[in-house]
């Protein structure tokens, strides 16, 4: 990813021990791990008594990072491109105001261009593409929207059908008016109608694959990509990912594939607090490990060590027992020949 390699959202969950790893090594690995993700702390510029009584500024709801995959013989305005702005009348309106990162996509959207949105569970990834489908409502064009599960697809179909009316479902077991402008499907509906080349295919303008990280899964990740290298020429892509480590390469490949700008729109924001817990096979309770401000909680890590021994120790001596109970059966001479003559 060269110069964007930064953009990967390294997880805390990754580094994490487990139950199988040395405690001590396990619990300084992770101690380090987090110490390293710490903000430095603040300069002290000599003011800290007479500003000691100021609170400390709130941080920022959402961050926006933004950057751009260009085709080599791209031609255009590369300053709109890199900083994308739209000031016209929206498609659709929202009762609240739009986070960094949804406003630049949107943006990106009335740009007539792709754009990949990776942002954490919850951050508002669904805004952009209800805003992509009210484009394509807007402007007459017919839009798909995917997704990796059947039960998804038909949650989506339920909340667009409210929003927009003209929404239909195709799944491998239901079919519901396939001849809407907005189509709601599973990813691998989609590849076998651009294996048919089916006539709903060629008139899609716009394709948004939720859930696209899925394309990195070793067995069904083959549907994503072909979906995607065999989609029409003239159609432009909305993806949304949770978690995509290599996002620029993504979009260079995209790309490559269809020679058209693909954006990448990130934000770090977690709207959700991501705590980690440890829990004990065999105990009982979960034991939290790292609290939602990357704290790690030494004292319960301790505690969870101490169950997890004592849970080791009770199992050896359950194993005793058992062995002892059963040579107890067969009595000192009860093994072969041993009843003598």
């Amino acid at each position: 990813m060269g110069e964007d390699a930064d953009w990967a959202d390294v997880k805390v969950e990754d580094d994490m021990p487990t139950a199988q790893s040395a405690p001590s090594e396990a619990a300084a690995a992770a101690r380090a791990v987090l110490a390293a993700r710490k903000p430095p702390p603040p300069a002290d510029d000599g003011d800290s008594d007479e500003e000691g009584a100021a609170a400390p500024q709130a941080p920022q709801r959402s961050s926006c990072r933004h950057s751009v995959a260009v085709p080599p013989d791209w031609q255009g305005d590369r300053a709109a491109l890199d900083a994308p702005s739209y000031d016209g009348e929206r498609a659709k309106t929202y009762p609240f105001v739009l986070d960094a990162f949804q406003e630049t996509s949107v943006s990106v959207l009335e740009r007539n261009e792709s754009v990949l949105v990776a942002a954490h569970t919850s951050a508002g990834k669904t805004v952009v593409a209800e805003y992509a489908i009210a484009m394509a409502l807007r402007d007459g064009q017919r839009v798909v929207y995917t997704s990796p599960l059947k039960a998804l697809s038909n949650q989506k179909f339920r909340e667009l059908t409210e929003e927009f009316g003209d929404v239909g479902l195709m799944t491998g077991d239901v079919c519901i008016n396939p001849n809407a402008s907005c189509i709601v499907m599973t990813t691998e509906v989609l590849r076998g109608m651009l294996y048919r080349g089916s006539d709903v295919v060629r008139e899609v303008k716009w394709i948004i694959f939720d859930e696209v990280h899925y394309m990195r899964d070793r067995e069904r990740g083959v549907v994503w990509e072909e979906s995607i290298i065999f989609a029409p020429g003239g159609c432009k892509f909305v993806f949304l990912s949770a978690t995509l480590p290599n996002a620029h390469e993504f979009a260079e490949w995209i790309t490559h594939l269809h020679n058209h700008p693909c954006h990448v729109v990130y934000t770090d924001y977690r709207p959700t607090p991501l705590q980690h817990y440890g829990f004990p096979k065999g105990g009982n309770g979960m034991v939290m490990i790292v609290n939602e401000r990357k704290e790690f909680m030494e004292a319960n890590y301790a505690e969870l060590e101490a169950k997890i021994d004592a849970l080791t120790q009770s199992a050896k001596k359950r194993k005793r027992d058992e062995r002892v109970k059963a040579d107890g059966g067969r009595g000192r001479g009860g093994g072969r020949g041993g009843g003598g003559r």
